[in-house]
């Protein structure tokens, strides 16, 4: 694993906030809530799941969206795995993830699993329902590396003003060449250059109430037209 790992501080002894790029990793009081509604609401999840569904993410932060994401899929009766592939440069340490999702009991239940593993220092990780493949280093290299396409991606980044490197245009143009026909997205973010630039790689754009008081969030779908 990248020695590399995330830099903390915490506020309040819970909330993990990111020195590099100087921004918290989730809302303490409804973060989990608000990964629903922008993740899961965002790409017509769990509606669409099937055995094998391929979800992908830009920024694995604490792990959150991936067990918001588990949570779904067992709460909906699913059989087989989920596969769950993320993108992160500056991966948490186990201990770290476990105290950030100690505020969030439902997530924390169902993340022994993951988190025993990754602290064996194991980034593919399999569980009975789970497939999680974690790819350390910079995104603007590993997507375009990666050899599969995703059924949702999750652009879970930090905000764009404060880690513009991960809603590079370049960078976009990979997730697209990533994402299965039909395939769709969803961001918090509604910034203009962001949902410019997914539709510029073929994206159908939408801007939708967000979550709380943001006033506005993007989902997208890929354009299977020729």
């Amino acid at each position: 694993m990248n020695d590399q790992y995330a830099e903390l501080e915490w506020r309040d002894e819970t909330l993990p906030v990111s020195k590099r790029f100087d921004d918290p990793y989730f809302s303490i009081h409804d973060g989990l809530a608000e990964t629903q509604h922008v993740f899961l609401m965002g790409n017509g999840l769990p509606e669409r799941f099937r055995d094998g569904f391929q979800i992908a993410e830009l920024g694995f932060g604490t792990g959150l969206s991936m067990l918001t994401a588990l949570l779904a899929w067992q709460q909906s009766g699913q059989t087989g795995k989920l596969r769950f592939t993320s993108f992160e440069a500056y991966p948490m340490k186990a201990d770290d993830m476990a105290r950030a999702l100690a505020a969030f009991p439902a997530a924390a239940a169902i993340a022994v699993p993951f988190l025993t593993q990754w602290a064996d220092g194991k980034t593919k990780i399999e569980t009975a329902d789970l497939i999680a493949d974690i790819r350390v280093g910079d995104a603007r290299t590993t997507v375009a590396q990666w050899n599969t396409q995703a059924d949702a991606w999750f652009l879970d980044g930090f905000a764009p003003a404060k880690n513009p490197e991960l809603w590079e245009a370049g960078l976009l143009a990979d997730v697209a060449a990533h994402t299965a026909p039909n395939g769709t997205l969803a961001t918090y973010t509604a910034a203009g250059f962001v949902r410019r630039s997914l539709a510029d790689v073929g994206f159908v754009v939408e801007r939708i109430p967000g979550f709380g008081r943001k006033r506005h969030m993007t989902i997208a779908k890929l354009d299977a037209l020729p």
